[in-house]
């Protein structure tokens, strides 16, 4: 089926501004819109590293180095307690870097959320050292920022992040996820390109060893896992067999009409919470994903599918929520969600670019947020 006709400058320009209205003064991105009954309105270290993405592919820069200067003085303000943890192997949970903080004090939230997250912080090595690579842009612009995040990496050195079970990206029960070791080993070896960066080699060694053997699962409970796909994207850090496993695997037990399962037997947003059987939420982020590396991949008619797929999420008031219940049109309150918001943006665009663009002759997208 071909892909519906869109106006693709309104619909990006729409989600832009869905996306830009859940920034703070600060700069750090909520996860949701302020208000919100679930405790999604405050920032999260890893969604803050996916909302950003939409900003990057259409060229805001400005917005992008907001960000992350927000993050590194998050990582600035927490320096003792991370100066800490590398002297001296973190044993509780609240002893390991915070995944989540307030957006205008950079505070972490103290409540129990599933907060031992290896990921968030291999997550936002990974973009920093993207970032310092690209042309005329730099985040790192003191001594104090290259000492920070020297100390990152010596944290992930003293957790032994790849044999430390941490909650993973859904902050739920404790195991040795291979989406979290793969998030610090592409970090470890992203920053490692920067000059003034060291990285002990058997700090990366370890985590790729550990991550050969849990591939193409996601731990040793679980077989598949919606967190799998970013080991593809961003982060591009399996070969391409594990790919197409992890691929052919979310497709066959995962994907659904509105969104991709987390995993069999997911219990969050659960319409059936007595057995889970064919009653798990459908997040719509993931849809976006696949098909943001079916594009990746030059594969168009899976592209093209999942773009569809993903159009559909948009609920009636043009936002897109963070999940729909399993096989209805009733999504939850976390709408919108900003990581939905961008990987929505960023399958978009992509997608114009590499197929629509080029087939047409169409000129270059008007995204600007002024209109």
């Amino acid at each position: 089926m071909p892909l519906v006709r869109i106006d693709y400058d309104k619909v990006l320009r729409h989600h832009l501004h869905n996306l830009k209205k859940l920034q703070s003064e600060k700069g750090l991105f909520l996860a949701s819109p302020q208000g919100v009954g679930t405790g999604y309105d405050k920032a999260w270290l890893r969604d803050n590293f996916y909302e950003c993405l939409a900003f990057e592919y259409v060229g805001r820069w400005d917005i992008v180095h907001t960000t992350y200067r927000a993050i590194l003085d998050i990582f600035l303000h927490h320096e003792e307690k991370i100066d800490w943890a590398i002297a001296n192997k973190p044993t509780s949970k609240f002893q390991y870097i915070h995944p989540r903080y307030n957006p205008e004090n950079f505070d972490e939230f103290w409540e129990e959320w599933g907060n031992k997250q290896h990921d968030a912080v291999g997550a936002i090595l990974f973009r920093i050292g993207e970032l310092e690579q690209h042309d005329g842009f730099s985040i790192i612009e003191t001594a104090d920022d290259k000492r920070i995040i020297q100390k990152l990496v010596y944290y992930l050195r003293s957790i032994e992040y790849w044999m430390d079970p941490d909650n993973g990206m859904w902050e739920e029960a404790e195991e040795v996820h291979a989406s979290s070791v793969g998030a610090c080993v592409a970090g470890l070896k992203k920053i490692n390109e920067l000059d003034f960066i060291e990285v002990p080699q058997d700090l990366i060694e370890n985590g790729e060893a550990v991550l050969r053997k849990l591939l193409p699962r996601e731990s040793e409970k679980k077989f598949v896992d919606l967190a799998l796909l970013s080991l593809i994207f961003p982060y591009n850090i399996v070969t391409e067999e594990e790919r197409d496993s992890i691929l052919e695997n979310v497709e066959y037990h995962l994907v659904k009409n509105l969104g991709v399962m987390r995993y069999k037997n997911d219990m969050y947003y659960n319409r059936d919470p007595v057995d889970g059987v064919s009653q798990e939420a459908e997040w719509t982020f993931g849809l976006a994903w696949m098909a943001i590396i079916y594009e990746r991949m030059g594969n168009k008619p899976k592209a093209e599918e999942y773009i569809q797929h993903a159009m559909s999420t948009i609920d009636s008031v043009g936002d897109i929520p963070e999940l729909y219940f399993s096989n209805s049109e009733e999504h939850n309150e976390n709408s919108p969600l900003g990581w939905s918001e961008s990987m929505f943006i960023v399958a978009l665009y992509l997608f114009y670019n590499k197929y629509i663009k080029k087939g047409e002759g169409e000129d270059s997208l008007d995204i600007s947020l002024s209109k």
